[in-house]
């Protein structure tokens, strides 16, 4: 994934990361009510902190954007990330050739031209993350102190950004779990 420089502290943080994590789960709430989730390969954060994504225009979830969330999720590196917000179609033809990649053509075989791919364009408001401690052995053992004090002991950092879309605030981080 292409990340831009960001406009914020906040939006850095998170562009850190999920910057090495291709895949999304994006989740929308359907019509009847319930959730669908599906993976999607994000393809660039821009300097404000919207991720872009192709997609078929005749999908589904196109319909759906109103409330979005996208999960990233690095198990090795410890680092999960949750961003609520919404989403809009973008059809700018230079833009998707600017993102294009061989790798989106099994979907779309006609390329960058193909009459039924379109962006979307996904606009953050909140981010939960969990930020655990990048080594497996630091993992582990912070897992085994917590079983036997009988409370999570050294397992990561739990923290909450919110207002990304507007004035980029932060709400601090919780104690270290």
């Amino acid at each position: 994934m292409k990340i831009a420089t960001q406009t914020g502290a906040e939006l850095t943080h998170v562009a850190k990361l999920i910057g090495d994590i291709p895949i999304a789960m994006l989740t929308t709430l359907e019509a009847n009510g319930a959730l669908a989730s599906r993976p999607m390969t994000a393809l660039e954060m821009d300097a404000q902190g919207a991720l872009w994504f192709f997609t078929d225009v005749q999908s589904s979830k196109v319909d759906h954007l109103r409330a979005v969330n996208l999960s990233f999720t690095d198990r090795d590196q410890g680092a999960y990330v949750s961003l609520s917000g919404h989403g809009k179609i973008d059809t700018d033809r230079a833009r998707i050739q600017s993102l294009w990649t061989v790798f989106a053509k099994p979907w779309f075989p006609d390329g960058p031209d193909s009459s039924n791919l379109a962006l979307l364009k996904f606009i953050p408001d909140t981010a939960d993350y969990w930020d655990g401690p990048s080594s497996k052995m630091v993992r582990a053992f912070g897992l085994i102190a917590s079983v036997i004090v009988g409370k999570p002991v050294a397992l990561g950092e739990h923290g909450s950004h919110t207002a990304l879309s507007a004035s980029t605030q932060a709400v601090a981080p919780a104690p270290q779990l």
